[in-house]
């Protein structure tokens, strides 16, 4: 048990589409304002675990065409959010994105985030402890993922929001956030060069 909480710290940490879309959506528009975000982002891990434990994912995976789709859906979607995180605030040409992303942007990225996939799989098919009994073992699992789950994503979300808060030149502010954004590209591009 020990183990699978550490895996599950450990997984959440690193940086992926979820916690730097996170922290980019603190940094560009402050603590309160990804509340409702990190909700879609919990919700939409939930039906992603959902998926995974079903076997539904694997079902769906298996057909190369759609496979295709997702991947491409996943890729169109993760570079929006990073143009929405760039944009923030930024007065350069391009229309300011002055509109938090909400609930539903959380929620739709859970099911195309490739990191949701692999982290549901490695936990939940890992790290067995209750093979006698497998309901309580993904019950237990699902708890304690999201007690840890929920910190995190809050942590990164205040350290978005800390950086954003700094009295930093617009010029500044607008660096970080395409730095931000630059971060959830090479989380794109990293998906892409593993073949997900």
């Amino acid at each position: 048990m020990i183990e699978f909480a550490l895996a599950v710290f450990f997984l959440l940490i690193t940086p992926g589409p979820g916690v730097l879309s996170t922290a980019g959506i603190g940094a560009a528009y402050g603590y309160r304002a990804g509340f409702a975000y990190v909700g879609g982002l919990m919700l939409g891990g939930a039906f992603t675990m959902v998926m995974v434990i079903s076997g539904l994912a694997a079902v769906v995976l298996t057909v190369p065409w759609l496979r295709v789709v997702l991947l491409s859906a996943s890729v169109i979607y993760l570079m929006y959010l990073a143009w929405r995180i760039a944009m923030a605030g930024a007065h350069v040409g391009f229309t300011a994105a002055t509109k938090p992303l909400g609930f539903s942007n959380g929620f739709f990225l859970q099911f195309i985030n490739p990191k949701a996939y692999v982290v549901a799989t490695t936990l939940f098919l890992g790290f067995g402890f209750l093979p006698q009994s497998p309901v309580w073992e993904v019950v237990i699992k699902l708890t304690v993922f999201n007690m840890i789950w929920l910190p995190v994503h809050l942590i990164w979300l205040g350290a978005g929001a800390k950086l954003g808060s700094l009295s930093l030149s617009p010029n500044t502010q607008h660096v970080i956030n395409i730095a931000m954004a630059l971060s959830l590209v090479g989380v794109v591009l990293v998906a892409l060069l593993a073949g997900f």
